[in-house]
């Protein structure tokens, strides 16, 4: 039986000679595995090869069968075209930056429309956006992601309650006794970015680099802390360098 639906590319694994394994965020059946064949035979069909980029927006024409943990693609097309995602370098390192984050939370294959709509609107956003914002957009979604998976931080910050406890997810008013917490001035920029409910709001943060870096690096200790088997980016080597 075959389902349509749309889907976010979020990695794409070389089979054999001419294959492609897989994996795409779908608004209908959450996170999924396809084998995708005779993809990569030719320069025609090299092309076809290229919608399953990571960040790529499909409409998808599947088979889906609960019992299988590989699933087949029968039709696939552009959803959405973007116009710098795929092209321009910060951007791209961002987008996979976002399908990896999505990647290592999405655990278990069920329907998450909210979390779809939300991902695809953020990737969407970034595409169009400028560059002051996309320089902060990885920190906008990190700290939005979370929501959906029922761990975000809570922006209880004040001027005594002003140390933000990874654990926790919440401000206090004393160092924890574990390391993972972040105060000074990067606990009150971590307050005022959890403000932003829209991108367009990134504008008014000018954070260099090195302020980026390490405000990211404790957003994904707040993951690992929440998540099982977190483990490490790959993709933020590339992310600090660009940004």
């Amino acid at each position: 039986m075959t389902h349509k639906t749309r889907g976010i590319v979020l990695r794409s694994i070389k089979y054999g000679e001419t294959s492609l394994v897989v994996t795409i965020f779908t608004e209908l059946f959450g996170i999924q595995t396809y084998m995708v064949n005779g993809v990569r035979t030719s320069k025609k069909s090299s092309a076809k090869a290229n919608h399953f980029q990571p960040c790529a927006i499909l409409d998808l024409v599947v088979y889906h069968s609960e019992q299988k943990s590989m699933q087949r693609i029968k039709e696939f097309s552009w959803a959405a075209l973007y116009t710098n995602l795929l092209s321009d370098v910060v951007r791209n390192s961002i987008g996979a930056y976002m399908a990896e984050l999505m990647y290592k939370c999405l655990k278990q294959p069920e329907n998450h429309s909210d979390l779809y709509h939300f991902c695809e609107e953020a990737l969407l956003q970034l595409d169009a956006s400028e560059k002051t914002i996309a320089a902060n957009f990885a920190l906008f979604f990190t700290l939005h992601l979370a929501h959906f998976f029922g761990f975000r931080m809570v922006d209880n910050f004040t001027a005594e309650c002003c140390i933000l406890d990874l654990q926790e997810g919440c401000f206090t008013d004393q160092p924890p006794e574990h390391p993972h917490y972040v105060d000074g001035k990067y606990a009150e920029l971590s307050s005022q970015l959890l403000k932003v409910m829209q991108p367009r709001e990134l504008e008014e943060f000018r954070l260099n680099q090195e302020v980026r870096r390490i405000l990211l690096l404790r957003y994904l200790e707040f993951y690992a802390l929440h998540i099982p088997d977190f483990g490490q980016m790959k993709t933020l080597v590339v992310l600090h360098e660009v940004l």
